[in-house]
């Protein structure tokens, strides 16, 4: 299971958790603006908007997870199984694979509104990678400074949203996530005031008890409302470092730990990876579960007139400072 969220302050910050019983080999990819994108159905993307992310590389294809173009938009995909739902190609529409996904829209959209527009025409094919990868189920949330929609394929076709608390987890579907926050309106970071009754006197007998009921459990849904409660109270100041650190611990609030979702035969659902990208300056911050540390990778470092993919595998180990 996974956690996307967005953040703003002086720049637009992008980036989620992946949180998965093992890894696939992840690497933060830079794809450069002339990286030839060979699509399966609609031909040869040879120059596109250069784009940075986390990704698995096969036979030289960048598998993003989630990624950021140079224009500042956002895309990331998450678990949606037992609700996703793909296509045979259909004739007038634009076929793509749901592992291309990622690429058709960022390699040629500045916003989310263009986005908006393009995948409009978008049909999303059950095509696998390959015989060992087969197509996973996804939903998407793609973001710029400015808005945020939620993407899904189900089986009555594509549904687009607004996603105006700039979240998404994983099911139920996202219609269903946005509604369920009506349960919450109550939540508050302030201490409340006694409604229950006049005839009693209550009174708050602790810090943080306006946001009792606020979910801490590890399903998508409760990871959705705690996430949005988290990022819609979040106050931080605007400067780079402090805008970073305040992403991180918003996500923080749903990092998952080993041993507290047993998959069974000895495999835990953990925290692989937290990532956040400023994505007005192309900066990929990360760190991962036996690394906290954040490390980052800056696109701009990089040729992005260049026609070959930068990789950097991900820093682990924990790094500690001693003091003394």
């Amino acid at each position: 299971m996974c956690t996307a969220a967005t953040y703003k302050t002086d720049d637009f910050y992008f980036g989620r958790t992946l949180d998965y019983e093992f890894s696939y080999g992840d690497e933060i990819v830079v794809t450069p603006r002339n990286f030839p994108i060979s699509f399966r159905k609609m031909g040869a993307m040879d120059k596109h908007y250069a784009m940075i992310g986390m990704a698995h590389v096969a036979e030289g294809f960048p598998l993003y997870y989630d990624a950021v173009n140079e224009k500042g938009l956002g895309m990331a995909g998450l678990n949606f199984v037992g609700n996703a739902h793909y296509f045979e190609p259909e004739q007038g529409k634009d076929n793509v694979a749901q592992f291309e996904l990622i690429l058709w829209v960022l390699g040629q959209c500045a916003s989310v509104r263009e986005a908006r527009e393009l995948l409009g025409r978008i049909n999303i094919l059950n095509t696998p990678f390959n015989d060992r990868m087969p197509c996973a189920q996804l939903h998407w949330i793609i973001a710029d400074k400015d808005e945020a929609i939620t993407l899904e394929s189900v089986n009555e076709g594509i549904r687009i949203y607004d996603n105006p608390v700039g979240v998404l987890t994983n099911n139920p579907p996202f219609d269903e996530q946005i509604f369920n926050l009506n349960n919450y309106m109550r939540l508050s970071a302030k201490n409340p005031e006694n409604s229950f009754s006049d005839k009693l006197s209550l009174k708050c007998y602790s810090r943080g008890m306006g946001a009792l009921g606020l979910p801490g459990d590890l399903s998508s849904q409760s990871r959705f409302v705690r996430v949005a409660f988290v990022k819609m109270n979040s106050i931080s100041g605007s400067s780079e470092v402090e805008s970073v650190s305040q992403f991180f611990h918003i996500l923080g609030s749903v990092d998952q730990q080993r041993g507290c979702c047993d998959l069974g035969d000895g495999k835990y659902e953990l925290t692989i990876y937290t990532s956040c990208c400023n994505a007005d300056k192309g900066i990929y911050y990360y760190t991962t579960y036996e690394n906290h540390q954040i490390s980052a990778v800056d696109m701009h470092r990089e040729n992005l007139d260049g026609g070959s993919l930068a990789r950097f595998a991900p820093v682990q180990g924990e790094q500690i400072y001693m003091q003394n």
